[in-house]
């Protein structure tokens, strides 16, 4: 895509002398912007992006879009005509327009993932799963917001690649208000919408959980007529959005449900893996999940429910999900010199997710002793308190040697597990990340299995890094 179509998709004009030349990328932060990338200046709530225009510029940017009151002050305090920006009325609104128009011309198969757990994991999967019926592109991270969602499409016109290139896309969509997946879903209406779980998360900005459901099925939604809905059978919530639309077809998937994409024999491999058949519509296989965990069998078959419908050959969905690992600190297993095995679940947290971590570590046979250290968690607003407590109650029935609770309501984890009859030694409460990491350093011995999680904002992963410093780093694999 060059320049000079870029301009005209958002109703501007590019400078002559550049309209024939086609940007390496696009980027909205000076500080990772590359040499021929295509900036945005985005006014966002802390910075404003036309502050670095003369900076990206000045690196090798091979233009700017920016406001065209900016564009109109810097062409006269410049006194030329020729200088590489593009004006536009509302740069962020030109970034999800140009991203919309890209797929406008495309002509492959979108998918989008959304829910209150397992996103990313089932994006990872999902993706790969794919990868056995065509060519695929997917969300790179967890760029899954209004300004990552059209930097993910617009990786389909990046770095030589043209949207021609991929059969599939395969994109995250994330919220925290009531609106935002409608929103994503009209920058990148999906052919196939997966929805995985709904659990009590960001309630700091929602009456209750069945708001948050409501705010989930606006990705139902937005799905094009004709497309399909992936659902959780096993998740009431979720599983009662396939009343909302009959001009999409449904594809179900659990395991204790009916559902048309299932999984039989589960069997846990420890902190190595998981086995289990799968059985879908065109037959089933056996698969061998790289990632422990029966919320990862979830994430599989949601993958495997995709590529199914798309015709992709059960064998290699199969061997996809098993070479599948999902990405850094969601599950990232680290087994250091000093005998201690560390779980690194560090990048966000909600009363189900760390609940089901807990259960994962509490399965394991193998480790002399199960440590948790459980981080606050963000968002719950109102009921922030009470959930804490009653995670920590369900943390005390599940056979923990040592909690660990860090920073604000996470002491309130600790009373739970305390009433709940585990004794003040094995119960600690830290204000920091690293007065946590110091405790557990003190605390640790050889065979300890240690899972580490909390909400992104608390910082959890200090307590990663600095046990591997004195730990040694070992062996690790990539778990959820």
């Amino acid at each position: 895509m060059k320049l000079s179509d870029v301009a005209k998709r958002l109703g501007a004009a590019a400078p002559e002398s550049l309209g024939g030349r086609e940007p390496l990328g696009y980027s909205i932060d000076s500080r990772t912007l590359r040499a021929g990338d295509l900036y945005f200046a985005i006014r966002g709530e802390r910075h404003d992006g036309h502050q670095f225009v003369a900076d990206v510029l000045s690196r090798g940017a091979i233009a700017a879009v920016v406001a065209r009151e900016f564009q109109a002050a810097q062409a006269n305090s410049l006194r030329r005509d020729d200088v590489p920006l593009i004006g536009v009325d509302d740069t962020l609104a030109a970034l999800q327009q140009l991203a919309s128009s890209v797929l406008t011309d495309w002509r492959g198969q979108e998918v989008a993932v959304t829910g209150s757990m397992g996103k990313t994991t089932t994006k990872e999967m999902t993706a790969a799963a794919l990868g056995a019926a065509g060519r695929v592109i997917k969300t790179t991270g967890n760029l899954n917001n209004d300004y990552g969602l059209p930097l993910s499409i617009l990786k389909m016109e990046s770095d030589g690649a043209h949207v021609t290139d991929f059969d599939y896309a395969v994109f995250e969509m994330g919220m925290n208000h009531k609106g935002e997946i409608a929103r994503l879903a009209e920058i990148a209406p999906p052919d196939c919408g997966i929805v995985t779980v709904v659990a009590p998360v960001h309630l700091e900005f929602f009456d209750s959980v069945d708001g948050i459901a409501e705010a989930k099925a606006e990705l139902v939604a937005g799905i094009k007529t004709g497309g399909i809905a992936v659902l959780n059978a096993d998740d009431p919530r979720v599983a009662r959005m396939r009343e909302g639309r009959s001009d999409i077809a449904y594809r179900m998937f659990g395991i204790e449900s009916p559902a048309d994409i299932t999984a039989r024999d589960i069997e846990s491999d420890g902190l190595s893996g998981t086995r289990f058949r799968l059985l879908t519509p065109r037959g089933e296989t056996a698969v061998r999940l790289a990632v422990a965990g029966r919320h990862n069998v979830y994430n599989a078959l949601a993958a495997a429910a995709v590529a199914d419908y798309y015709t992709a050959p059960l064998a290699g969905i199969a061997e996809a999900l098993g070479q599948s690992a999902s990405p850094r600190m969601r599950g990232e297993v680290a087994r250091l010199t000093n005998g201690v095995t560390l779980i690194d679940d560090s990048y966000n947290s909600n009363p189900r997710a760390l609940i089901e971590m807990v259960k994962t570590i509490s399965a394991n046979r193998e480790a002399e002793r199960r440590v948790v250290v459980a981080g606050e968690m963000l968002e719950l607003g109102e009921s922030g308190a009470a959930l804490h407590r009653e995670a920590g109650r369900q943390i005390a029935g599940l056979g923990i040697d040592l909690l660990i609770g860090v920073r604000g309501l996470a002491a309130e984890i600790i009373e739970g597990a305390r009433e709940a009859g585990m004794s003040a030694d094995a119960t600690i409460f830290c204000a920091t990340p690293e007065e946590a990491a110091e405790v557990l350093q003190r605390q640790a011995r050889g065979g300890d299995l240690v899972l580490v999680k909390g909400s992104r904002g608390v910082k959890t992963e200090i307590v990663v890094e600095r046990m591997k410093q004195v730990g040694g780093q070992g062996s690790g694999v990539r778990g959820r």
